[in-house]
C-alpha cells in the first residue's frame, strides 16, 4: 500500500484513512474489503476501522494530556478492574472473613517469628518465590532484618490471597489487579531503602557514604540521559558496524519498509538452500548479530549457510497510515521474492523471531495455500500465533488499554518503542527496575554496558494504523488462531503450513510464554520440532556455543512429533522431552542441514549500488534513530 500523498489535500477515503491518489491505479476496492493485486496483500476488518478509532477533534486535547501524565497505562483501565474486584471483594463476607483469618494467622506467625529471631536462628515461616533473589544474602538473615523481609513476603502472600479467588471477578481484571497489587508491594519492599536493607548499610559503613554519593552520580547521569535520547550511558560504544553488526555481508534489496543483507559466504562451499531471517520489527535486526562471539548470523555462515537478513527501516510520521499489510507485502514476500531472484529454483529455509514469526507464519500459510511455495522449511523463535494467554504483556490488552495506546499514537502517528520496552520493563520490574536502584543507586555500583543492554535502548517506532491492527486483531481477538484473518480476501488457516516446522521457545519468556508457543503444534499440519531453552526471551535465543558471552549453565529439551501428534498438555511435552547441555544452535543447525539438499561453490555477494557504490553491512536502515 503507497504511503499518503502529503501534497493531496483533496477528501480522503472512508474506508481506509488514505486520501484516493494514495493508491495506485492498478489497485481497485471492492466492496467486500478485498484489495485487486497480484500481490500477497493484507485486508482484514480492522483495516476499516482505523480512523473510527482516532479520537475527535475536540477529544484530542484532553486525550493526549490524560496520556502524557498516564505514561501510557490507562486509567480507565485499571479503574474497571479496581472496581470489578473491590465491588465484588465488598458483597462476599465469606472472602472477607477468610482474608481476616488469613491475616490473623500470618500475624501470629511473624510474632513467633520475631520473637525468637533474636536470639537463636529458626526456621522461616514464609520462604520466597525461586526467582526472588532480594533477601537470599547472608546479611538478610541477622536481626532486624530478618523480621523485616519475613514481614514483607508475608504481606506479598496475603495480598494475592486477597486479589485472586474472589468470585465474580473477570479473569483480566483479576490478573490485572494482583499485577498491580505486586507492583506497589516490589515498589515498597525493604531492599529498597537504605536503612532496611543491610547490604546497603554495611556498604555505607564500610566506604563512609561513598557509595551513596556514587550512586547519586549514577542517578544524574541517568536522568540526564532519560532527559536527552532516552539512551543509557555507554551507547555510543555499540554502534552498529563498529561494534556490534560486523558479519561482512551486503545490502542486495530496499524498499521503503526494509533492507535485505545477504552475508558473504566464510566456506568454499555452502548449502543449496538459503536461510531468511526475519526479525521483529519493534527492535533492530542485529540481535542476531551482535558480537562475533555472540553472532548467530556468524554461526550459521560459519557453518556453510547462506544467509540473508531483513533490516526493517525505523518508520517516523509519515508511514502512520502503513498497516500489517504493508510488513506482510513490503516486508517478508518483498524479502522472499529477493531471495528467490538470488537464488533460482532453491528453497528457502525461512526463521522469524517474535513478533517477525507472527508474520512468517502469515506469510508461510499464505504461500502454502498456492500452487508454489518456496519456503522449505519454517523456524520460529519465541513467537506467538495463538494469543489467547499471551502472558503478563496481555495484563495490558483490553478495549481500553489500546484505545488509550491509539490516542497516544494520534499526535505524531507511531508509538515510540521505548514505550514498548518500558511496559517490558514493568512486567520483569524485580530485575529491571529495582536490583537497579539497588546495585547502582544504593551500592553506588556501576553496570557495564553489554551489546546486549545496548541493543535493548536501540528501539524502533511502530506505525500506529499498524499497531493498532496487530493489537487488535492478534492480541484482542486472536484472528490468527481462531480463523477470521484476512489476507487477499482470503482467511489464513494455518494448517496451509505443511514445510517442516522448528519452533525454539524458552522458559522464562514474559512476553511469549513457551506456553503459549506451543499451541502452534495443534494449529498446523507440519511435523514440528519443538525446542525449549532455558533462559528468557532475549537470552534464550542468544545462546553462543563458547566465549565471554556463552551461558555455562545452558539447557534445552528437543523432541520431534508428526502432525497433532504431540502430546496436549505442554508440561507433559516437557517431561517427556529428554534433556540436553549447551546452546540449542548446533541443534537447530543440524536440523536445517537434514533439511538441505547438496553442497554448492561459494560466490562473492554482488550488492545494490548506490551512487555506484556496494552497500556494506548493516545497511542504512540500521542507523535510522
Amino acid at each position: 500500500m503507497a504511503f499518503m500523498n502529503a501534497g493531496n489535500m483533496g477528501p480522503w477515503c472512508t474506508l481506509c484513512g488514505f486520501p484516493p491518489s494514495a493508491f495506485d491505479t492498478s489497485l481497485t476496492l471492492r466492496k467486500n474489503g478485498r484489495r485487486d493485486s497480484d500481490d500477497h496483500s493484507f485486508m482484514s476488518p480492522s483495516d476499516t476501522r482505523g480512523p473510527a478509532h482516532e479520537p475527535a477533534a475536540m477529544d484530542l486535547p484532553i486525550k493526549l494530556g490524560l496520556t502524557r501524565v498516564a505514561q501510557g497505562v490507562s486509567p480507565a483501565s485499571l479503574t474497571l478492574a479496581y472496581v470489578d474486584w473491590l465491588t465484588h471483594l465488598l458483597v462476599s463476607p465469606s472472602k472477607q472473613a477468610e482474608l481476616a483469618a488469613s491475616a490473623v494467622r500470618e500475624g501470629l506467625l511473624w510474632a513467633q517469628y520475631a520473637a525468637h529471631a533474636w536470639q537463636c536462628e529458626c526456621g522461616h515461616c514464609v520462604e520466597p518465590l525461586p526467582q526472588d533473589k532480594r533477601f537470599s544474602p547472608p546479611e538478610w538473615e541477622a536481626a532486624p532484618f530478618n523480621t523485616m523481609s519475613q514481614a514483607f513476603l508475608l504481606q506479598q502472600e496475603w495480598w494475592h490471597e486477597a486479589t485472586t479467588g474472589v468470585r465474580g471477578v473477570s479473569r483480566h481484571h483479576e490478573e490485572l489487579v494482583d499485577f498491580m497489587a505486586r507492583q506497589w508491594l516490589d515498589m515498597c519492599s525493604p531492599s529498597n531503602f537504605i536503612w532496611t536493607n543491610p547490604q546497603v548499610l554495611k556498604q555505607t559503613l564500610m566506604t563512609g557514604g561513598l557509595n551513596l554519593s556514587s550512586g547519586f552520580a549514577n542517578w544524574w547521569r541517568d536522568a540526564l540521559a532519560v532527559l536527552g535520547d532516552g539512551r543509557p550511558r555507554g551507547f555510543e560504544d555499540f554502534r552498529p558496524g563498529k561494534a556490534v553488526a560486523l558479519t561482512p555481508g551486503k545490502v542486495v534489496f530496499r524498499n521503503r519498509l526494509i533492507e535485505l543483507i545477504q552475508y558473504e559466504p566464510a566456506t568454499a562451499k555452502v548449502r543449496a538452500q538459503p536461510v531468511l531471517i526475519v526479525p521483529s520489527w519493534i527492535m533492530k535486526y542485529y540481535i542476531l548479530d551482535l558480537t562475533p562471539g555472540d553472532s548467530l548470523v556468524r554461526y550459521l555462515v560459519q557453518q556453510g549457510h547462506t544467509v540473508f537478513v531483513v533490516s526493517w527501516a525505523n518508520p517516523g510520521s509519515e508511514a502512520r497510515n502503513l498497516g500489517l499489510d504493508d510488513y506482510l507485502e513490503l516486508g517478508v514476500m518483498a524479502a522472499v521474492k529477493a531471495v528467490q531472484a538470488a537464488r533460482p529454483g532453491a528453497g528457502i529455509h525461512a526463521m522469524g523471531y517474535c513478533l517477525g514469526g507472527t508474520l512468517l507464519a502469515i506469510a508461510a500459510a499464505v504461500l502454502g495455500a498456492g500452487r508454489r511455495n518456496s519456503i522449505k522449511t519454517v523456524t520460529l523463535l519465541a513467537s506467538l500465533v495463538d494469543f489467547q494467554e499471551p502472558g503478563e504483556l496481555g495484563l495490558f490488552m483490553d478495549e481500553s488499554q489500546i484505545a488509550f495506546l491509539e490516542d497516544l499514537m494520534t499526535e505524531h502517528g507511531y508509538l515510540d518503542g521505548r514505550r514498548m520496552a518500558g511496559a517490558f520493563a514493568l512486567i520483569n520490574s524485580k530485575d529491571l527496575v529495582w536490583s537497579k536502584l539497588v546495585h547502582e543507586y544504593l551500592m553506588g555500583a556501576q553496570t557495564p554496558l553489554t551489546a546486549l543492554r545496548a541493543w535493548n535502548a536501540d528501539a524502533t517506532r511502530l506505525p500506529a494504523r499498524m499497531h493498532s491492527q496487530y493489537l487488535r486483531g492478534l492480541y484482542l481477538r486472536n484472528d490468527l488462531a481462531e480463523g477470521r484473518f484476512k489476507v487477499n480476501g482470503r482467511t489464513v488457516w494455518l494448517t496451509d503450513i505443511k514445510v517442516p516446522l522448528c519452533v525454539v521457545a524458552t522458559e522464562r519468556d514474559h512476553v511469549s510464554p513457551w506456553t503459549s508457543v506451543y499451541k502452534i503444534q495443534r494449529l498446523t499440519r507440519a511435523t514440528v520440532s519443538f525446542l525449549l531453552t532455558s533462559g528468557g526471551h532475549n537470552v534464550g535465543i542468544v545462546n553462543p556455543l563458547s566465549g565471554a558471552a556463552a551461558h555455562p549453565q545452558a539447557t534445552y529439551r528437543f523432541a520431534s512429533h508428526a502432525p497433532h501428534r504431540a502430546p496436549a498438555d505442554p508440561q507433559a511435552w516437557r517431561e517427556a522431552a529428554p534433556q540436553f547441555q549447551g546452546s540449542w544452535w548446533p541443534c537447530w543447525e543440524q536440523w536445517l542441514s537434514s533439511h538441505s539438499a547438496a553442497w554448492s561453490a561459494a560466490k562473492p555477494v554482488q550488492g545494490l549500488l548506490e551512487d555506484g557504490k556496494e552497500i556494506p553491512a548493516p545497511g542504512t536502515y540500521v542507523h535510522q534513530v
